[in-house]
């Protein structure tokens, strides 16, 4: 089974310029708890991912003013990618490497094409390969 097989298509973007109260909203309205942010919304090439984390530790926790805040002061870049034509398994243990619940799926010109959640997982491997990524991404280091 391929990325390309369970990952969400074309997830919604944001640019390192857009507001984080832009980008919370966009969290909101797509029931996700990750944009990932491209050079333009045209080109959609990576520059890098935010998280609702992102902007809870490295804004809202530092006392940082959020309504006056831009994506890229918390967004993390560089980030771990995946192909449409990786493996799951192969993602699941990038995922588990990495502690990470959501991957960007990005084509050979590095645009956002997908993005592969936790949730596309469980939908869609077996149940001990979802067990296996959930207990090692939540475990504690």
């Amino acid at each position: 089974m391929t990325v390309a097989s369970v990952m969400t298509d074309t997830p919604v973007c944001c640019t390192p310029k857009s507001l984080l109260s832009d980008v919370a909203k966009m969290m909101i309205d797509n029931d996700c708890g990750q944009i990932p942010v491209v050079e333009s919304l045209t080109s959609r090439k990576l520059a890098g991912v935010i998280t609702d984390r992102d902007i809870t530790v490295r804004i809202v926790a530092q006392g940082i003013n959020s309504s006056e805040a831009y994506a890229a002061d918390c967004m993390t870049s560089p980030c771990i990618t995946v192909k449409p034509e990786d493996s799951v398994q192969d993602c699941c243990t990038l995922m588990e490497t990495n502690k990470i619940r959501r991957v960007p799926v990005v084509n050979e010109s590095n645009e956002v094409i997908g993005i592969v959640s936790l949730a596309d997982v469980a939908r869609h491997a077996n149940a001990s390969a979802t067990v296996a990524v959930v207990k090692e991404v939540s475990s504690v280091s």
